[in-house]
């Protein structure tokens, strides 16, 4: 049964909330943005006979406070992922799986700790960094949301998260959606833009990620093209790409039971290794 804690990190002051379930494969489960950890819980509820799910809040989202550390990294947001999987004891390798912006905090995870990642399932993101223009956009976008609050950002880039048939035929997911984005505080929002706008570039990283990977991308995603995900899968030495019909940016709530398909096939190898 998954349970509810706080874990302290190294910042004074800073509680990361996070949820862990049954003592199975261990999967770290990174969300998006401007999401929290309820996103995974189809997963959480579809795998939990063979997955040990670990969903953290990252800063100033979902039930975890933001902090004063200014700008976000996908180096602290990493630490913070390593420090929370010591809390839990748990020193052995992981499975880790991020979606979006989770996917660059999982291969920033795999350049700091590559001895911690058993695994790597990285859905609806991609290796390389944003452009000149794409980095204006991430500091509009925090003008915007410090400015003129999380609403204004949210009711812009809703409509993006999703394939278009999902969005005009499934009222009750994009609700449950706008949700949980308005439920991200102004400083998370600003944090997380700054951390993405100055990401690395991965894809000199991606040969020497040797670990199983599977890669999962939704066909008709609006924010990053299925091409990313096949060129992420060409570089990696041990990867599986699964495109996913009828899927945009959230492809594991449009899609989930295809979603848990994919993802139970790879964490079989590892009960079969």
């Amino acid at each position: 049964m998954a349970h509810r804690e706080n874990h302290p990190g190294n910042d004074a002051g800073f509680i990361m909330a996070y949820e862990d379930s049954a003592d199975r494969v261990p999967v770290l489960w990174i969300h998006g943005f401007p999401l929290n950890n309820t996103m995974w819980d189809f997963q959480i509820a579809g795998l939990a006979h063979m997955a040990r799910s670990i969903t953290p809040d990252l800063r100033g989202h979902g039930a975890t406070e933001p902090t004063a550390t200014t700008p976000y990294t996908m180096g602290l947001l990493a630490d913070d992922c390593l420090r929370l999987l010591d809390h839990l004891d748990c020193s052995g390798p992981v499975v880790v799986a991020g979606l979006s912006m989770g996917g660059y905090v999982a291969l920033e995870l795999c350049r700091r700790a590559p001895e911690r990642v058993m695994g790597l399932i990285l859905a609806a993101t991609k290796a390389t960094p944003d452009s000149e223009a794409g980095k204006a956009a991430r500091d509009e976008s925090a003008r915007v949301a410090a400015t003129e609050g999380v609403a204004a950002i949210v009711e812009g880039l809703l409509p993006k998260m999703f394939a278009p048939r999902t969005y005009e035929q499934d009222p009750e997911l994009v609700s449950f959606l706008r949700d949980m984005m308005l439920g991200t505080t102004p400083e998370g929002m600003v944090g997380a833009l700054a951390a993405m706008r100055d990401r690395p570039d991965s894809t000199l990283d991606l040969p020497s990620f040797t670990m199983p990977a599977l890669v999962i991308h939704g066909e008709d995603d609006q924010l990053i093209p299925p091409a990313e995900a096949e060129a992420t899968v060409a570089a990696l030495p041990s990867a599986e790409l699964v495109l996913v019909p009828d899927a945009g940016h959230m492809l594991n709530l449009e899609q989930p039971e295809r979603f848990d398909e994919a993802v139970r096939a790879f964490l079989d190898a590892f009960y079969e290794a």
